[in-house]
């Protein structure tokens, strides 16, 4: 063999050997999940990061980058998270340790004043937390934080559980969308329709995050966001059509994790509107609605038909309460008894020569929203009434100018485990999302009465008085509930559905 050649192997042999290493390496960096999701958009009010920015803070903890004090268990029970233990000083009162081991992602200590300085600014800008907190100070003394309420606050730490009180580093503020939060990931680049994220080197969990990389794309189109997964464009995907699901089922490349959910697909009627005054009208409405069919055929089984606005496996769930059935004949009796009824034989009812037409106001990054727009127009012209259905994601223009008559929507109505959260935001009078101007005495009393209670029997008691009342009421249609269905390769684990809806992206996700 000549020297040339000889050099040549020996090059080549060392090259190989690099090129093994280095593949190696390349194997390792090359940890990259990439998640499809609808949840995340303009629409939603969750672009960015900053939990103390509208629902942004769902966004902050879905996807890995921020912790709360306490979170929720697969039973939503309440458990400590960054905070190590609490005590309850008097009803006003709530002393909290802070993990001696939580740390943001830059390397600071989580301390009682880094707490104080977030939820300060919490209260501050956020435009629900201080109706949900009632919080009168925040003190800090070392690890521990002290919140004062201005009144008694038995849900306290359930309301701080919700993703706007992730604990982000104040001291270093928003920049561009992204914050520093304690999670297992960190943003590098944030947009309306993608966010990059990175492995957090100083996560101080016990369990280590094990990508390398996290990228998260907005896939608004249910179709795209199928072909996507498909493909292999992405590793897994929220928000699938259910058409969709079904596809994958059977598929030994793909597995699903599902659970049932209290995001709930809720109309509420606006109490402005003269018609609607009326409650043999609004249970007319509600009765001409088949939601069993809707949840079994329009959802393909992947929702379940709502009783009230909380599901059947709560303490407080529908089971508990009694809704009006479906009943065509009873909804045309209702309404003739209202005065309404089709003088001209048009097919639509009237009064004083005026046809019974509603404006229904929806969005569309909820799938099921235009299917339940689609077949309510459909369900209530069998009873005389018109829908002018108005689907866009434009849709906070018209709730401002008050141009619409029902309102449909899709809420997580418990993702605190407890039932004060969705009446104190959505039922209560002048609440900040109550659409439909409801306002009710009884509901006002059963409220505060909830407020000061302390047990969580006692509570779900109360809750269940508050959603029969809301029923009887015919104050809202509740249409069903959402069972989350998260699709991914086989290969993914340490990826599941959550009964709160909003842990997705944590420390166990893993790629094969």
């Amino acid at each position: 063999m000549t020297i040339e050649k000889s050099l040549t192997v020996a090059l080549f042999s060392v090259a190989l050997l690099l090129a093994g290493c280095g593949g190696e390496k390349a194997a390792t960096d090359d940890k990259v999940f990439t998640y499809g999701t609808m949840a995340y958009g303009v629409a939603m009010e969750n672009t960015g990061l900053d939990p103390h920015k509208s629902y942004s803070g769902w966004s902050c903890i879905r996807y890995g980058v921020g912790e709360t004090l306490f979170k929720f268990n697969d039973k939503m029970e309440l458990v400590p998270w960054l905070a190590e233990s609490y005590e309850q000083i008097d009803e006003f009162t709530v002393k909290i340790k802070i993990n001696d081991n939580a740390h943001f992602s830059n390397g600071k200590q989580v301390t009682g004043e880094s707490v104080k300085k977030c939820l300060d600014d919490l209260v501050a800008r956020h435009d629900r937390a201080p109706f949900d907190l009632k919080v009168y100070s925040v003190t800090a003394d070392g690890q521990y934080v002290t919140v004062r309420s201005t009144e008694k606050m038995p849900a306290l730490l359930n309301a701080l559980s919700d993703p706007y009180g992730c604990i982000v580093d104040i001291d270093e503020g928003e920049n561009n969308g992204i914050v520093i939060g304690t999670g297992p990931y960190k943003a590098v680049k944030v947009t309306d329709t993608e966010i990059e994220l990175v492995k957090n080197d100083n996560y101080w969990g016990k369990t280590k995050p094990k990508m390398n990389k996290i990228v998260v794309k907005s896939i608004t189109d249910g179709d795209t966001l199928t072909m996507a997964l498909q493909k292999g464009e992405i590793d897994a995907a929220q928000g699938l059509p259910y058409a969709s699901i079904a596809l994958f089922k059977d598929n030994a490349d793909y597995k699903i994790s599902q659970v049932e959910t209290s995001r709930v697909y809720q109309m509420a009627f606006n109490f402005k509107n003269e018609d609607l005054k009326d409650i043999r009208v609004r249970k007319a409405i509600s009765m001409a609605i088949d939601k069993e069919n809707f949840a079994k055929n329009l959802l393909n089984g992947n929702g379940t038909a709502a009783i009230g606005p909380f599901p059947a496996n709560l303490p407080f769930g529908g089971d508990k309460v009694k809704d009006m059935p479906f009943d065509i004949e009873g909804a045309k009796k209702l309404l003739a008894e209202a005065g309404y009824t089709d003088s001209n034989g048009d097919g639509y009812v009237d009064k004083n020569g005026k046809n019974l037409t509603l404006r229904y106001l929806t969005y569309t990054s909820r799938m099921e929203l235009p299917l339940l727009a689609e077949y309510a127009e459909a369900a209530l012209k069998n009873i005389g009434v018109k829908l002018d259905v108005n689907a866009t994601d434009n849709y906070k223009a018209f709730l401002k100018k008050g141009e619409y008559d029902i309102f449909a929507k899709a809420i997580v109505t418990a993702p605190t485990g407890d039932p004060e959260y969705y009446f104190n935001g959505h039922i209560l009078g002048g609440a900040p999302d109550n659409a439909g101007f409801y306002d009710s005495e009884v509901i006002m009393e059963l409220l505060s009465k909830l407020h000061n209670t302390y047990g969580a029997d006692n509570r779900a008691n109360l809750g269940i008085k508050l959603s029969q009342r809301v029923l009887d009421d015919a104050a809202l249609f509740y249409a069903s509930h959402l069972r989350m269905s998260l699709v991914m390769k086989k290969g993914v684990e340490g990826f599941a559905a959550h009964p709160s809806d909003y842990y997705e992206i944590t420390a166990n996700l893993d790629k094969k």
